[in-house]
């Protein structure tokens, strides 16, 4: 299949990387043209502009937040403009529920298919093809682009033709991970600072009622204090969870924990670094509360 990929970050650089070895053409645009140099010594191609890398079958986007993927689709050498007719756009990306209903209609409106298939997985999972794919839009678009959902990921989720359900579901994803997170850093603060090993604590935990490997992941880096680099940026925590916040107010949802998960974020982007920090560092705010 002929592709062009759009945003090649720690996650789209894995993604198109996986395509290429699954056979398909791959043409690749990034702002930063430097990260596309891997990508073409592995035979990928080039695209000056976001126009040339809708010339294929699909364009897939893998970008950061609602304005990233505004800025590719719409404009005069925009997806929406240059994208053929019956061709399709593929979003990887965690955006809100409103920008994919708002791109489903604008891509109907332009004659072509819009795909939400956002993912779960780090930056490893992307790079070995075992990312979690949950993808939502029409059957017979859904259907033939399986093949590339097979290339980059273990699993694809069909679970509508409603594209921003899609979102939705990927949204309370990531609010449950930044649970955990949250969680894990107040109980190891606890049993850290009533003299009991944290990395103990952990193996104990993940052994027996938690086995899960987002417990794992993330105990891991919090009992370590591993925060950089960030496979998955604490400013990127911040967005998702007042995307959740902003979908569960359209629903009428209460969502008190996602409420303080958003001020445990603040917080964290208010202290000098934390930016730069992996999600996971919200957990670590705990330890800092309780002087250890």
């Amino acid at each position: 299949m002929k592709i062009g990929f759009i945003g090649l970050g720690q996650m789209g650089s894995g993604m198109a990387a996986n395509l290429l070895k699954a056979g398909h053409e791959v043409t690749v645009y990034n702002r930063t043209p430097e990260k596309a140099q891997p990508l073409i010594a592995q035979g990928a191609m080039i695209a000056n502009d976001i126009a040339n890398a809708c010339q294929g079958d699909v364009v897939y986007t893998m970008l950061a937040n609602d304005e990233a993927v505004n800025a590719v689709v719409h404009g005069d050498n925009g997806i929406l403009a240059r994208l053929a007719k019956g061709a399709t756009h593929i979003s990887g990306s965690t955006i809100s529920v409103e920008l994919s209903a708002r791109l489903t209609d604008a891509h109907a409106s332009a004659g072509q298919n819009f795909i939400s298939a956002p993912v779960f997985g780090r930056p490893a999972a992307a790079a070995s093809a075992q990312l979690f794919i949950v993808a939502a839009g029409a059957s017979d678009a859904v259907e033939k682009a399986m093949p590339l959902f097979d290339a980059i990921g273990q699993k694809t989720f069909v679970i509508s033709q409603t594209q921003s359900a899609a979102n939705l579901l990927k949204l309370s994803g990531n609010f449950l991970i930044a649970a955990v997170i949250e969680s894990l850093g107040e109980a190891m603060a606890l049993v850290g600072k009533g003299g009991i090993d944290i990395h103990q604590y952990l193996d104990i935990i993940t052994s027996s009622l938690f086995t899960a490997p987002v417990y794992k992941t993330y105990g891991g880096l919090i009992a370590d204090r591993k925060f950089e680099p960030a496979g998955f940026a604490a400013p990127l925590g911040q967005k998702d969870i007042r995307l959740t916040l902003a979908a569960a107010e359209n629903l009428s949802v209460p969502m008190p924990l996602a409420s303080l998960l958003r001020d445990r974020f603040i917080t964290l982007a208010a202290q000098q670094g934390g930016e730069r920090l992996d999600w996971a560092a919200i957990g670590g705010l705990a330890a800092k509360d309780a002087g250890l």
